[in-house]
């Protein structure tokens, strides 16, 4: 097993979703083997207009024969594994390539190392991932309670113990943990929508600075709902309860629907923004998806 760099890009002609499974021709076959079980990093090319770099980890489960498609492969990701980075990692950083590997032996970018599925090392998995968390707490707890134990070392702390085990086992807990990826899901969310409420438009910031907002899932974790931006949307606290118990939906048009449960639809009706419609992030491209959408509307909305 070895860490991987999987190349995908928005408007990816493979039948892609990154969540959930990728696409390659066989050329490639031997390298993504050889990730099976371990963590590959997306990455954007910087040539795509509003690249986002190398923007997230997953933990590859399986590859598989593309039976619709010729030549083709599937490697399926773990569910529940892939984390998209809180702070996504540019391809030049100010010391130099995030991607070390790519450097030939004169230190020159080798072209013959930039192919769409290659190896990583782990001293560059450490570090792209390290710096796409940075700023959030992924320090784990020695016992249950998160608020006031004391907190292990992060893995990704270059000067910690030197067994390779426990560094692969801590970086593992880490990147598993539903602590950790609640806070990343948070700053993605926060950050795609400008922390405004995407049903009643307001923007608030308490006295300390923080955004009166939370990350809501569409699909939520319980029911195998990824931690991806098109699975989310910023809510405030009302619209975010409201939603998770049914009373607000939204159609494939993202027109907000109210349940006919609401006891008080004058005051539901006040609370959402003029235009009916949800307010989506600032890329069109980090909007729900319309699976998302339906499953809602299947399994919560009461209609």
């Amino acid at each position: 097993m070895s860490f991987g760099i999987f190349i995908h890009r928005a408007d990816s002609i493979y039948n892609d979703s990154p969540a959930e499974r990728y696409q390659f021709p066989k050329r490639y076959l031997k390298a993504a083997k050889s990730c099976v079980g371990d963590w590959i990093v997306y990455y954007e090319p910087t040539k795509v207009l509003g690249t986002k770099g190398y923007y997230a980890v997953a933990q590859i489960a399986e590859i598989v024969r593309d039976e619709s498609a010729h030549d083709m492969y599937l490697a399926y990701v773990k569910p529940g594994s892939y984390l998209e980075f809180a702070n996504p990692v540019p391809f030049n950083l100010d010391d130099g390539l995030a991607e070390t590997g790519l450097l030939n032996a004169n230190g020159q970018i080798s072209g013959l190392r930039q192919s769409a599925v290659r190896p990583l090392s782990a001293r560059d998995f450490n570090r792209i991932v390290g710096i796409g968390l940075a700023d959030i707490d992924v320090f784990l707890p020695r016992v249950d309670d998160v608020e006031h134990s004391e907190p292990l070392r992060s893995e990704f702390d270059d000067e910690q113990a030197p067994f390779e085990y426990e560094q692969e086992r801590v970086r593992h807990t880490a990147l598993t943990s539903r602590v950790v990826r609640d806070k990343v899901f948070r700053r993605v969310i926060l950050r795609a929508y400008d922390e405004r409420c995407a049903v009643t438009g307001l923007k608030l910031i308490n006295g300390g600075g923080r955004a009166e907002v939370e990350a809501a899932h569409i699909r939520p974790v319980e029911a195998n709902g990824p931690d991806i931006v098109n699975n989310g949307m910023a809510l405030s606290g009302t619209a975010h309860w409201m939603f998770d118990r049914g009373l607000i939906g939204l159609a494939d048009n993202q027109e907000i629907m109210i349940s006919r449960h609401v006891n008080d639809r004058d005051g539901v009706e006040s609370m959402i923004n003029t235009t009916g419609r949800l307010i989506g992030p600032l890329k069109a491209r980090d909007g729900p998806h319309p699976a998302f959408l339906a499953w809602h509307r299947d399994n919560c909305f009461k209609h």
